[in-house]
């Protein structure tokens, strides 16, 4: 069955003003309904992954947190600075540390606590 129904719609992807047969018409081309289609799964692909993005931050800091003894690259994301900047904390001895091999080197939760604990007492020295 054909339908004489005829109403001027405007386009959901494009905006321009087209005829629509049909009254649940979205968009005037196939074109423009497969670039709406293929936005659509863009969008709910990116929100899936900034979901997924976010939930490992905060299980990542969950960990952080809940542990005793953290590695460099935990113990810099906690102070907010660069793992350089923990390793020239730990070589000028500001930061005590215990090396278990070359490339696994812990330290204490007490001691970066302890770390803010000296600064500011200088602080309020001064």
């Amino acid at each position: 069955m054909s339908s004489n129904i005829k109403t001027i719609r405007i386009c959901q992807y494009c905006g321009k003003e087209f005829i629509a047969k049909t009254t649940v018409t979205r968009y005037c081309s196939h074109t423009c309904n497969k670039k709406a289609y293929k936005a659509a799964l863009k969008t709910k692909k990116i929100e899936k992954s900034n979901i997924n993005t976010q939930f490992f931050k905060e299980a990542s800091i969950d960990i952080i947190n809940s542990s005793a003894f953290l590695t460099v690259k935990e113990s810099a994301c906690l102070l907010k600075c660069s793992k350089q900047m923990i390793y020239n904390l730990v070589n000028s001895g500001r930061l005590k540390s215990i090396n278990l091999s070359v490339r696994n080197t812990r330290i204490s939760r007490i001691e970066i606590d302890n770390l803010f604990k000296i600064s500011t007492l200088k602080v309020k020295e001064n």
